[in-house]
């Protein structure tokens, strides 16, 4: 059975700790804001892990990459949460680096809000582009996710397509809706529901726009499109096959 190591107890890196140890498996976790049992302040401790899942901010995360370089051996397999790929994939690391990003999450954030089973039946994407990625892939499944092979582009892209996109445009929503005192008055669970997202952690949503900007605004122009091509069609016919496309895929 693979040692795991995680660095970075929040959200994600919680739940990937609470369900490693569930499943019996050998894991520990370096953290800053988080103490207890498995749980340490050093990198030294991660030397003998056959893999280390690095869940920092994205800002962040270089650094700890570089870093990781003076501890880990070869034969260590590393990987990274960043809901961003472009950006960890332009430097060969001595060890065995494999990017990757766990479609899964909530507007919470911390330690304190992860949980066992977060990742069930969740695309956990990878990209490989320096080599291996079996073994991660096994841990992966273990976590109850289905692996996507896929590009750093490619998933920059389609990340802000379906994730840094909405979050923008729902802040955006709650701006507008700001204007209008009635509405806000009056808005229920349609208005709550669309606007989840705007509650996104901070620090995240800030590295997410500064650093995907360029696919975001494409997005929206195609989003803009969208619009006027929705409404200048045949709407009932139009709506009908969407709400029919959505519950396929999301009763998969």
């Amino acid at each position: 059975m693979e040692k795991i190591g995680v660095i970075g107890l929040g959200l994600i890196g919680g739940s990937i700790f609470k369900d490693l140890k569930r499943l019996g498996y050998d894991v520990i976790a370096v953290s800053n804001s988080q103490s207890g049992e498995g749980i340490y302040k050093n990198y030294e401790v991660l030397k003998d892990r056959d893999i280390v899942f690095v869940c920092s901010a994205m800002n962040k995360t270089l650094k700890i990459l570089d870093e990781l370089e003076n501890v880990l051996p070869p034969e260590t397999i590393v990987t990274d949460v960043c809901s961003l790929k472009g950006f960890v994939c332009k430097k060969k690391r001595p060890y065995k680096f494999v990017p990757s990003h766990p479609m899964a999450g909530t507007e919470h954030k911390g330690f304190e809000n992860s949980f066992e089973g977060l990742f069930k039946g969740a695309k956990w994407v990878v990209t490989p582009v320096f080599g291996e990625s079996d073994r991660l892939i096994s841990i992966i499944k273990v976590l109850g996710a289905e692996p996507l092979i896929t590009t750093p582009q490619k998933h920059d892209e389609a990340a802000a397509m379906i994730s840094h996109m909405p979050m923008v445009i729902a802040q955006a929503l709650f701006l507008a809706a700001s204007d209008n005192p009635l509405a806000l008055e009056i808005a229920s669970s349609g208005f709550r529901d669309m606007t989840r997202l705007a509650l996104s952690n901070e620090e995240m949503a800030c590295d997410m726009v500064s650093m995907n900007h360029k696919n975001i605004e494409h997005s929206i122009l195609k989003l803009y499109k969208s619009v006027g091509d929705l409404i200048g069609v045949n709407y009932p016919e139009t709506i009908a096959k969407i709400k029919k496309e959505r519950s396929k895929m999301f009763l998969k």
